[in-house]
Order: C-alpha cells, then sequence, then structure tokens
C-alpha cells in the first residue's frame, strides 16, 4: 500500500501542570526548560516549545482554581467572551488557545502532546480524539512497541474535534499521556521515567517521521469509552455508600464479566457487574472524579486497520 502524504511536524509542544497537583508532567516539563536553557544540550529538540499550562494550579498544588482547565478548550468555550467575571482557567485556555492555536486553524501547533498523572493503575495510556489522527495513531503504536516496562494502550474518546474539552485539541494532531498510579501532589520516580521514555520516544518518532522514513501501518487496538458509573449513594443525602471492591481495585482494563465484585458497602454488602456485555473498567477509583460523580468509566475494545504514512514531498 502506497503511504499517506502528511506535512511535516516542524511545531510541537510539550504541555505540564494542566491539573496543578499532578507533578510528572510538571517536574518533566521543567527539567525540559532547564536543559534546553543549556548551551549544547540536545536531549530535548530545539523545535519542541514546552509550557507550563496552569501556573497558578500548580504553584498551590491544586488541579485547578477555578474550573478545571483540561475542559475548557471546546471551540465553543474559546470563542466564547472574556469579561472580569470570567474564570480563571477560561481566561487561561483562552491564552493557550493564542499560544498554541487558534485551534482548528493552519497556525496551530503541528502536534500537541500534554502530560498527565492518574491515581488509577493505568499503566500507559494514549489519549486522543478520533482513529482519523493517523499521526497520534503512528505514535501510540511506536510507543506499544518500543515500551515493555508497564501496559501501554490507547483509549478513544470519539468527539468531534469542536466538541474535544482538553488541551491537546488545540493542535492539528494531539493526545495526552496519561500515566499511573501516583498520589497527587506525589512525584515518583518510576512513573517519572516512564514518562520520559515515552516522551522521547514520541519526539523520536517525530524525527524519523520528518526525516522521510515511511512509518509502516497495521492493525492498532483501540479502547473506546462507552460510559461512566457512579459510586451507590444514598438517594436522600447523596452521601456515597460503597467503596471500589477490593477485587476491583487496581484492576484497569481487566475484562468484567457478570457477576464481578464492583463495590463493597461500608456495612459489607458486594454490588456486582451487571451489564450484558463484557467491557473493561478505566479510571478505577481516580482521586479527581470523585466531584464528577465517576467510580470509573467502561470501555469496549476493537482493532482498527492504519495506513502506512509518509511525509509529504514539496
Amino acid at each position: 500500500m502506497e503511504p499517506l502524504s502528511l506535512p511535516a511536524l516542524r511545531r510541537v509542544a510539550v504541555c505540564g501542570g494542566t491539573h496543578g497537583n499532578e507533578m510528572t508532567g510538571i517536574y518533566l516539563v521543567q527539567e525540559m526548560q532547564r536543559k534546553q536553557r543549556e548551551n549544547g544540550d540536545n536531549t530535548w529538540p530545539a523545535y519542541v516549545k514546552t509550557v507550563l499550562s496552569n501556573p497558578k494550579a500548580v504553584k498551590e498544588c491544586r488541579r485547578y482554581i477555578e474550573r478545571d482547565l483540561n475542559r475548557c478548550f471546546t471551540s465553543a468555550i474559546l470563542s466564547s467572551s472574556i469579561t472580569e467575571t470570567t474564570p480563571y482557567e477560561v481566561q487561561r485556555a483562552h491564552e493557550l488557545n493564542a499560544i498554541l492555536g487558534p485551534k482548528g486553524s493552519s497556525e496551530a501547533f503541528d502536534l500537541v502532546c500534554d502530560l498527565h498523572n492518574t491515581t488509577a493503575n493505568m499503566g500507559v495510556t494514549v489519549i486522543a480524539y478520533t482513529t482519523k489522527d493517523y499521526i497520534t495513531m503512528h505514535i501510540f503504536k511506536y510507543l506499544q512497541a518500543k515500551i515493555s516496562s508497564v501496559p501501554v494502550r490507547l483509549l478513544m474518546l470519539d468527539i468531534p474535534i469542536p466538541d474535544a474539552y482538553s488541551l491537546e485539541s488545540v493542535g492539528k494532531h494531539g493526545f495526552a499521556l496519561e500515566i499511573g498510579p501516583q498520589p497527587n501532589g506525589v512525584v515518583r520516580a518510576d512513573v517519572f521515567n516512564v514518562m520520559k521514555e515515552a516522551l522521547l520516544l514520541a519526539l523520536d518518532w517525530v524525527q524519523l517521521f520528518n526525516s522521510g522514513s515511511k512509518m509502516e501501518g497495521g492493525q492498532v487496538e483501540v479502547f473506546s469509552f462507552q460510559k461512566s458509573v457512579d459510586y451507590p449513594r444514598d438517594p436522600e443525602t447523596r452521601q456515597i455508600t460503597s467503596a471500589i471492591h477490593p477485587q476491583l481495585q487496581d484492576k484497569d482494563f481487566c475484562l468484567l464479566q457478570a457477576g464481578d465484585p464492583l463495590f463493597l458497602s461500608f456495612s459489607g454488602e458486594t454490588t456486582t457487574y451487571q451489564e450484558r456485555e463484557p467491557l473493561y473498567p478505566i479510571f478505577i477509583n481516580e482521586c479527581a472524579y470523585y466531584e464528577k460523580g465517576v467510580a470509573f468509566q467502561l470501555v469496549c475494545k476493537r482493532t482498527v486497520n492504519i495506513p502506512p504514512v509518509q511525509i509529504q514531498k514539496d
């Protein structure tokens, strides 16, 4: 099959601190900035722009100040008017869109990678919006082939780009690296090293692609979002009445079958999986999702074929 010709990736952005208490991306971006300031250091290519996305939240080691920044990048929000009462994160989203975008325009960065941590046992998870973004699909395929220390998986949100809400959607191509488990406000050396390895491999792929190498296509395994599941709650107070069952905890991406335990109530009763279709749980007991009413999400697995790609010739 003839490779699909795609434009070169001349401008790449690496962002950290979109959530101000997810420490690996923060420290990795700061390390990149330090290295780039040192003369003669070639670890991080000069064409890579580094961004600390939410500096106020980073300073306070909080997920966000007023509103989750990583839900502020829909086209509707980015086209809204800014006033004195506009939440800080919405203002910051407009600033980042001006720096890295504008979203959906020819001036946008060619590739945006946003670095995240999760408290769930997600390994290395690449998050993207569409299987038609063949740059992201090929980068994932490359990471999965090269990283052996932890599982590498692809989560597909299947949302149209105008409605895509996270920072990486500002670029012409984009993905998030979600790596865990790691508590909020903490940095673990093993998680840091895996994120650094994954990011360096992604940049290696960019350099190979830009040099004219043909990137072979093939089959890619994709996990697609189906729905979110809340904790059992008291119908009157809306307080949580159960925790994630010990047999489910840390079993992200492990197939659920009917009758498998999901929750253990504080009084000792077990709630089991009752869906007709076996699905995979992810973001199990994610700390940041308590406020969103999400105990875990359910995804299905499918396989897609991607074409070979090569840089577009002048």
